[in-house]
């Protein structure tokens, strides 16, 4: 269920490494968790993060939830189709990436859950 070439969080994100630059999204469960998603709050490109630090959110008919950056990072670039178009998030949450960040620390990427770990905690 889910993807096991990315990593997870347990406040929900997921990140794809692609060499020193990542991809970052919410997972499956959160989307369902959620609803139907109408409103991301994305940061802008060249914002550095900590691990852990909220650098967004997202909003559905629900709830707003916060967004939490998996590893320490500098955005390199914002999905703007999923900005423009939020519910991509809906329909395939782990193609569709929220912010794509150069990893500052990849040693932080060893503390995040693989995929059978994650789905272990949403069980």
């Amino acid at each position: 269920m889910y993807p096991p070439e990315l990593k997870y969080t347990k406040e929900h994100e997921w990140i794809r490494v692609l060499e020193n630059r990542a991809e970052i999204g919410i997972t499956d469960y959160a989307q369902t968790q959620l609803g139907d998603v109408v409103y991301l709050d994305l940061p802008e490109s060249g914002l550095s993060f900590s691990q852990g630090e909220q650098f967004g959110s997202v909003e559905s008919v629900k709830a707003v939830s916060d967004l939490y950056l998996p590893v320490s990072g500098k955005v390199l670039e914002v999905n703007v189709a999923a900005v423009s178009s939020p519910e991509l998030i809906n329909e395939d949450p782990h193609a569709t990436w929220l912010v794509a960040v150069e990893i500052l620390q990849p040693r932080e990427l060893e503390a995040l859950l693989d995929s059978k770990d994650y789905e272990s905690l949403t069980k």
